[in-house]
C-alpha cells in the first residue's frame, strides 16, 4: 500500500467561528490529513474588528476531537507569551493530544496587533535572541524540572513542569532569514518554512545543520503554502486538490518532510475532503 502524503492543512483563524474550525478540525483528521495547524493572531491585518480565534485554546479543543493528526501551531509568536507559560500550555495540549501536539515558534511581525494589545514589540535582532532563549526555557520546563536558567530576558529558579510526556512536543522554528534558520538549525527539531524562503534557504539551513553538528536527517521540515485573504477562497484550482499526490511527491523530493495548506472556507474544506478520496 502506497504511504499517504504528509499534507496537513492550516486553518484560518481570523475571519472564522469556533464550530466551524473545530469541525473542520475533526473531518480533515478522518480524512487522512497529516495535521491540523493554527496560526497565533490576536486581530486581523486588514479589518482588526474580525472574530480571530485564540490558537492555544482552539489546539486545545482540537486535541479532544481528533484521535490522530498532528496538532500544532504555525507558528507561535514569541512575543505573545511568557516563554515558561507557554512551555506549561503546550506540555497540557501534548497531555490532552496523547502526545501528538508539535509547537511552531517564531519572532512574529504584526507590529500593530502588539501596538494594540500594548505587548513589546522589539526589533527583529532582540526578538530573535528572545526566540532562542525562549527554546531553552521551554526545552527546560518540559524535562519536569527541576530547572534553573539565568538568561537575558528569561529565568527560571528551582522550576517544576508536571505533567510532563516523553518524548517532548518537537520545536519547528518559523524563520525567513538566515539568522532565523541558524536558530532553527541550532535550537529547533526543524524549520517551520514557507515560500517562497523555502527555496531561498534550504541549502543554508542543511549547512547550519551540519555546522552545529545535528543530524540533518533527525530534523523535520514542514513547508507552508498560504493563499487568498480573510473570507476568500484558498484552495480554487490549486494544485494541492487537483493534483494531492503528485503535488506532494514534487515537493518532497526538493525538500519538505512535510507540506501544510491553509484552508479558510467551508469551500475549501470540501475541496480538500475530495482531494483525499484520491490519494
Amino acid at each position: 500500500m502506497r504511504e499517504r502524503p504528509r499534507i496537513g492543512v492550516t486553518l484560518a483563524t481570523v475571519g472564522v467561528d469556533a464550530a466551524w474550525w473545530l469541525d473542520s478540525a475533526r473531518r480533515l483528521d478522518e480524512a487522512g490529513y497529516a495535521a491540523i495547524w493554527a496560526w497565533d493572531h490576536f486581530v486581523g491585518k486588514g479589518d482588526r474588528r474580525v472574530p480571530v480565534l485564540e490558537a492555544t485554546a482552539l489546539l486545545a479543543a482540537a486535541a479532544a476531537v481528533t484521535t490522530r493528526v498532528t496538532v500544532g501551531s504555525f507558528v507561535m509568536n514569541v512575543m505573545n507569551r511568557e516563554p515558561s507559560v507557554l512551555a506549561r500550555t503546550a506540555g497540557t495540549i501534548h497531555e490532552l493530544s496523547g502526545g501528538r501536539f508539535a509547537l511552531g515558534i517564531g519572532i512574529g511581525g504584526h507590529r500593530r496587533e502588539h501596538t494594540a494589545y500594548g505587548i513589546p514589540f522589539p526589533e527583529p535582532p532582540e526578538r530573535a535572541a528572545r526566540l532562542e532563549e525562549a527554546i531553552s526555557v521551554i526545552r527546560a520546563l518540559w524535562t519536569g524540572g527541576p530547572a534553573t536558567i539565568d538568561a537575558r530576558f528569561y529565568s527560571l529558579h528551582d522550576a517544576y513542569a508536571e505533567p510532563h510526556r516523553e518524548p517532548p512536543p518537537p520545536i519547528l522554528v518559523g524563520a525567513q532569514s538566515r539568522t532565523g534558520v541558524g536558530i532553527a538549525a541550532r535550537a529547533g527539531d526543524g524549520w517551520a518554512a514557507e515560500m517562497p524562503f523555502f527555496e531561498e534557504l534550504l541549502s543554508f539551513y542543511r549547512e547550519s545543520v551540519d555546522a552545529a553538528g545535528r543530524d540533518v536527517s533527525a530534523q523535520r521540515i514542514v513547508l507552508g503554502f498560504n493563499a487568498g485573504r480573510s473570507g476568500e477562497e484558498a484552495l480554487r484550482d490549486s494544485p494541492w486538490v487537483e493534483a494531492p499526490g503528485e503535488t506532494w511527491a514534487e515537493w518532497h523530493d526538493r525538500g519538505a518532510d512535510e507540506v501544510t495548506v491553509t484552508a479558510r472556507t467551508p469551500a475549501d474544506i470540501a475541496r480538500l475532503l475530495h482531494a483525499a478520496e484520491r490519494w
